[in-house]
């Protein structure tokens, strides 16, 4: 399957909403293409080079379809789009078109079932509360709930500061119990630090 990519210095999850700036050219028209066929485009994360002109030098190998959801004309003249995360998919091979849109042939990653949430879960159901609580995720109108581990795991993930590189590596897990262990690994990590 061939999907065109938009490099980016975040790590989209599935479920997840990201609003866009569209200025460049390439992702202008690889935007206008997406939604006159009703298809999505292809998140991966920057891991070497920059997000604006020259294609980046290095980019994760996995990440998430995007399929636009809103659209508008910015104050600052920029289209300006929100996005929510859908499949998985790994990247097998990729090429730089002439306009330097960078368009891969991928792999979708089998989606788990959504397992019903846990007792243990409850400390992260509550972390997730707490973020929904921020002014910052609440302007993203997420409507955060998670119905199962599957999408708490997404959502901790997408909206807790880890490094680009966790974030990867958390999207990268299949099982979602998996990665919410991971998720709890990385925030006692985090705690440690703070108390060093």
């Amino acid at each position: 399957m061939s999907l065109p990519l938009f490099a980016l210095n975040a790590v989209l999850f599935p479920g997840c909403v990201l609003d866009l700036q569209i200025f460049e050219a390439r992702y202008l028209d690889m935007i206008g293409r997406c939604m006159k066929q009703g298809e999505g485009f292809g998140v991966v994360c920057i891991t070497e080079g920059s997000e604006v002109g020259e294609v980046p030098a290095g980019v994760s190998l996995i990440g998430c379809e995007a399929r636009v959801t809103d659209f508008q004309q910015q104050d600052n003249g920029l289209l300006g789009i929100r996005v929510i995360g859908g499949r998985r998919f790994r990247v097998l091979s990729s090429e730089t078109q002439k306009d330097q849109l960078l368009v891969a042939q991928v792999q979708w990653l089998q989606e788990p079932v959504d397992n019903p949430l846990q007792e243990e879960d409850d400390d992260l159901v509550a972390l997730l509360a707490a973020l929904a609580e921020h002014p910052m995720v609440a302007a993203l109108n997420m409507g955060l709930t998670a119905s199962g581990q599957q999408s708490l795991a997404n959502q901790l993930a997408y909206l807790l500061p880890f490094t680009e590189e966790a974030k990867i590596e958390l999207l990268e897990i299949d099982d979602a119990e998996e990665r919410l262990d991971a998720i709890q690994d990385l925030l006692d990590e985090m705690q440690g630090d703070m108390q060093v």
